[in-house]
């Protein structure tokens, strides 16, 4: 790799990194795993950067590399460790309703790495059903029934006041 290509990719990764983490974050919901599933992806990143350059929309492409790389991890042994604390519990969070926005992470922890990744995706990142099955390497009905299940599991981990917590984070 040139240098001058060398330069525009840690230009790039240092510009993007803070919404790469939270993105991690809202994926794996501990910031240790978060900040592992980032290296490997910028790692994967690096390696692939002449392609990621000429795609149409490199965060699209970056999003792309940092989802499979926590779904790759989440099947992996590695995955099934014991976690003997809750750092993400003691972090603060900066939201306007921190109550809600804590709510609403601690209840994804209940939903399926595959349906966290498609919430996540369609609602946080905004993406379309097709821009989701693209970045999930699935069909666009997979996508669809694993958001509804998703939300279905997320609902239930909220009890009572899914609706109104869910329209305050979104809203």
């Amino acid at each position: 790799m040139r240098v001058d290509e060398q330069a525009a990719y840690v230009e790039y990764v240092r510009s993007r990194m803070p919404w790469l983490r939270k993105l991690a974050y809202l994926l794996c919901q501990d910031w240790h795993r978060a900040d592992d599933v980032v290296q490997t992806a910028i790692t994967q990143l690096f390696v692939h950067w002449n392609r990621a350059r000429a795609a149409d929309n490199i965060d699209g492409y970056a999003r792309t590399v940092l989802t499979r790389v926590f779904l790759k991890e989440r099947r992996s042994a590695w995955s099934r460790n014991v976690r003997l604390d809750d750092a993400a519990a003691d972090r603060a969070i900066e939201a306007e309703d921190s109550v809600t926005t804590l709510a609403v992470r601690h209840a994804l922890l209940a939903v399926p790495p595959k349906q966290r990744a498609a919430l996540v995706l369609r609602y946080y990142c905004d993406l379309s059903v097709e821009d989701t099955a693209t970045a999930l390497r699935c069909t666009k009905g997979t996508v669809k029934s694993q958001t509804s299940k998703g939300l279905q599991a997320l609902r239930k981990a909220l009890g009572g006041k899914a609706d109104e917590l869910l329209a305050n984070v979104a809203g």
